[in-house]
């Protein structure tokens, strides 16, 4: 069975680790190469999860044989059938572009870019190039996540009125901070050398806001399967003085039926609640939780009757991105809408809306017809 061989372009995201060792994993997949992009700053330190911690991890621990300091380089000389980028969000659209002039697929991890004019130069560069483009989402490869579609669809709470999500924590290099399996025993890094790293760049596209309310877009546009209409938003800086971009931030979007609360957060201890995504519908109110160790769904009808619903359990071997990615190339079958790259258009449009909306503090139209181009 043909090979296929994999570079990587961008380190700034620590989602590269598990990313790059799904496809090591992969029987048909030879990890040939890598290259960072270039920061706008330098960072001051190399902690763990930082972009030079994670391509030293690529390195020593996964074995990618040619490192370059020039991502155009490499893509002219390893000609790389795969690219892996988990760049920071403002660089997805050029790598994307010298990735399609390589005659390069690319998997990206989410958001799909930084803005909706971004994603929309990535889908116009794969299509004139022919070349896929995968935007992976932790999310769909979730049981229970998928679960509550099924049931959704099958009308298990009725017309859904309302969708919430909300994620947090302390930060992506903030204390304790645990990625990849991968435990943190170094000292945390101070201040200073958080300031200099992407996350925390409003023109990198770093930002609580980013990070963690596209999630909410994602699953809206998946659960409700309609377009949004219109969007306001809030960022604000609540406890990370030294750095530029926003610490906190919110959501409300409506759509033609419903409307989704979507909040996100880098200063948060414990979420004290389900994560969610939590739906209420008409006949009945569905969350998606962790219990025992495992994640479930959860049906609350009202007057204490509570239904459990196990996750099914992953097609055979279809469980990840590098798999999927692979056996869509094999056989030119659709990829799972969650990670193709006309429905994360949609999604783009959503969390664009609501991103100009916290700038300019007025209700944003969803451009949901921008992926049309003709």
């Amino acid at each position: 069975m043909r090979k296929y061989r994999v570079g990587i372009i961008g380190f700034a995201h620590m989602h590269v680790n598990y990313l790059a060792a799904e496809f090591a994993a992969h029987p048909q997949a030879e990890l040939i190469c890598c290259a960072d992009t270039v920061p706008q700053r330098p960072e001051l330190r190399e902690g763990p999860h930082t972009r030079a911690w994670n391509l030293r991890h690529a390195v020593e621990k996964l074995g990618v044989r040619n490192t370059y300091d020039d991502y155009r380089k490499m893509l002219a000389e390893q000609r790389p059938d795969i690219v892996i980028s988990c760049a920071e969000n403002s660089a997805h659209a050029q790598v994307t572009e010298a990735c399609a002039a390589a005659g390069a697929h690319v998997c990206f991890e989410k958001p799909m870019a930084g803005t909706l004019q971004d994603a929309l130069r990535m889908v116009r560069a794969a299509r004139a190039a022919g070349t896929t483009l995968v935007i992976n989402w932790p999310l769909a490869w979730d049981g229970a996540c998928r679960k509550a579609k099924q049931l959704i669809d099958a009308g298990a709470i009725g017309r859904i009125l309302q969708l919430k999500w909300r994620a947090g924590h302390t930060g992506p290099l903030g204390p304790g901070a645990k990625h990849a399996g991968v435990p943190d025993t170094a000292a945390p890094l101070s201040t200073n050398e958080l300031a200099a790293t992407w996350w925390h760049h409003d023109s990198a596209g770093g930002g609580a806001f980013l990070d963690y309310c596209c999630y909410g877009c994602m699953l809206a546009r998946w659960y409700l399967d309609q377009p949004a209409i219109s969007a306001v938003g809030m960022r604000c800086n609540l406890s990370s003085q030294w750095s530029d971009s926003d610490d906190n931030g919110a959501m409300i979007v409506r759509f033609p039926q419903a409307y989704g609360i979507f909040e996100a957060s880098w200063t948060q201890l414990d979420p004290g609640v389900p994560y969610g995504p939590i739906l209420y519908g008409t006949t009945g109110t569905l969350v998606v939780e962790a219990r025992e160790g495992r994640r479930v769904v959860r049906i609350e009808r009202g007057g204490g009757r509570s239904e459990i619903h196990e996750p099914d359990p992953p097609r055979p071997g279809r469980d990840q991105v590098a798999v999927e990615m692979i056996h869509h190339l094999q056989t030119d079958e659709p990829l799972p809408p969650m990670i193709e790259m006309t429905f994360n258009l949609d999604v783009m449009a959503i969390l664009d809306a609501g991103f100009r909306a916290t700038n300019s503090g007025r209700m944003e139209l969803v451009d949901n017809a921008a992926w049309r181009m003709g």
